[in-house]
């Protein structure tokens, strides 16, 4: 998959997002560099169709998160994410301890908080409306 054959030295931007996993489809990762959330060694980019080669730095923004990407190698087709991942070198610096917690705590109040109502829940609503009205 990673193979790196001398007639392959470069790649479409959006067809190397894609096969990194970074975006589910190749119309995604075009829609992307398209808007300009993709940067290629801190230039912004607009065509998908641009090449980028080894060595390139990628910066990829998304909504709460940036990433930073260093094309390690190129691949002839998508692959699992194992392989996947050895395409790239992520330079990202790390979060910060207390937004990883925070994003955790808001992760998990998102899980409980969608959906109906309990039983226990509807009860409790209804009684702080009899409160309100009365």
């Amino acid at each position: 998959m990673t193979e790196n054959t001398s007639s392959n030295q470069s790649q479409r931007i959006d067809k190397w997002l894609w096969h990194a996993r970074f975006f589910k489809t190749r119309s995604l990762a075009q829609k992307q560099v398209i808007t300009g959330k993709i940067r290629v060694d801190r230039e912004k980019i607009s065509s998908p169709s641009r090449k980028v080669l080894i060595g390139n730095v990628l910066t990829i923004t998304r909504e709460r998160d940036i990433k930073i990407i260093e094309i390690l190698d190129f691949a002839d087709k998508r692959g699992p994410y194992s392989q996947a991942q050895l395409l790239y070198n992520d330079l990202s610096p790390p979060k910060p301890e207390k937004q990883k917690q925070e994003e955790t705590v808001e992760s998990m109040s998102r899980i409980h908080s969608d959906g109906r109502p309990t039983k226990h829940q509807r009860k409790q609503i209804m009684a702080m409306k009899r409160n309100s009205t009365e």
